[in-house]
């Protein structure tokens, strides 16, 4: 059954703040509802299982891993009514178009992603989808300095802060990153 109007609902925040495991319980609660799903993840995030959205604590659901935006309207099946789209972030600027498109067919997209770079910066796509969404959801994880909520994702060389210059993109996990609230936050430019 396909929705009177599509919609769009982001999940951002922090590594390791619960976005794909709340990705999973909404695509979940869709498929008890009788509705069809299609889940997407980029391809390059290969961290836990190549065809499958898998949550840091280890839940996951099937995935179609793909190298393009372009992609997910190629493989869309004509009975899906809900997409689920994992870190988006990673996507080329055509995802905007994609996910209008997405919309305009009656579909609800619910897209996750980090919503800051490393640096603490805008993050890719997430502004314009933010804006351009029906909901919001930013959720936070735990700070790994003072344990408090945290919003920022700190990148760790070495078990030292990433400076400024290093690449934005850099697919990684606890061995990586870790969460820190604003005071913890760390990047430096010398």
């Amino acid at each position: 059954m396909k929705h009177e109007m599509g919609s769009v609902e982001v999940i951002c925040g922090s590594m390791f703040c619960g976005k794909t495991e709340e990705l999973i319980r909404r695509l979940r609660r869709a498929r008890i509802a009788k509705q069809h799903v299609q889940v997407f993840k980029p391809f390059i995030d290969h961290r836990y299982n190549h065809n499958k959205v898998t949550s840091h604590s280890g839940i996951d659901l099937d995935a179609l891993p793909v190298d393009s935006s372009q992609e997910i309207l190629n493989t869309l099946d004509p009975s899906t009514t809900v997409i689920g789209i994992d870190e988006v972030q990673f996507f080329d600027e055509e995802i905007l178009d994609i996910v209008e498109k997405l919309v305009e067919k009656g579909l609800r997209v619910i897209v996750t992603g980090l919503d800051m770079d490393f640096r603490g910066e805008p993050f890719g796509c997430m502004p314009q989808l933010m804006a351009l969404a029906e909901k919001v959801d930013k959720l936070q994880a735990i700070c790994m300095v003072c344990g408090g909520p945290a919003s920022r994702t700190q990148r760790l060389v070495n078990g030292k802060p990433a400076h400024y210059d290093e690449p934005i993109v850099v697919v990684g996990a606890q061995e990586m990153y870790e969460a820190r609230c604003r005071q913890h936050h760390e990047v430096p430019r010398d």
